[in-house]
C-alpha cells in the first residue's frame, strides 16, 4: 500500500465530497463516489438507497457506470466517501472503503486500478487486487 497520495489523488478526493455534500439526503444519499480515468477526466457519483437493501446500488458502481455510459473505460484510481448521518457525533466527511461487491465490479473494469483508502490515521492508496486476495475467476470453474 502507498501511503502518499497526490495532488490528483487529493483532488479526487474533495470531489467525491463535494458530490456528497451538494446531493446528501438522510436515507437516500450517504455515499459519493469520484473515479479519475487513465485520460485525467473525474467523474462523482451518490450511491442509491432503497427501502429493500439488496436493490440499494453502491456509489463505486454508479460512478463507474456513468464514466462508462460517457464512453470511458480506462479508469485510473477511485475513492468513496460517507457524510455523517444527522445524529452522529463525527460530522466529518470520511473516505471508506469499497465493499465486497464493489471491489469485484471495480476489478471486472479495471484490474489495474488504484483505490484510496482510510489506513490508521492516513489515507492509502492500492491496487484493487491487493483488496480482492483470491479473487474469483469464471476461469476458475469446473
Amino acid at each position: 500500500m502507498r501511503a502518499e497520495l497526490s495532488i490528483e489523488d487529493e483532488t479526487l478526493v474533495a470531489a467525491a465530497g463535494e458530490i456528497i455534500k451538494k446531493r446528501y439526503e438522510w436515507e437516500r444519499h450517504h455515499v459519493g463516489a469520484a473515479l479519475r480515468t487513465k485520460t485525467g477526466e473525474i467523474f462523482t457519483a451518490v450511491h442509491l438507497e432503497a427501502s429493500l437493501s439488496r436493490v440499494t446500488v453502491c456509489a463505486e458502481a454508479m460512478v463507474i457506470g456513468k464514466a462508462i455510459s460517457e464512453g470511458y473505460k480506462e479508469f485510473d484510481t477511485i475513492v468513496a466517501v460517507r457524510h455523517p448521518d444527522p445524529d452522529s457525533e463525527d460530522r466529518e466527511i470520511r473516505v471508506v472503503s469499497p465493499c465486497g461487491m464493489c471491489r469485484e465490479l471495480i476489478a471486472d473494469y479495471a484490474e489495474d486500478c488504484r483505490v484510496i483508502v482510510p489506513r490508521e490515521e492516513n489515507l492509502a492508496k492500492t491496487d484493487i487486487l491487493d483488496l480482492l486476495p483470491m479473487r474469483y475467476s469464471r476461469q476458475q470453474q469446473p
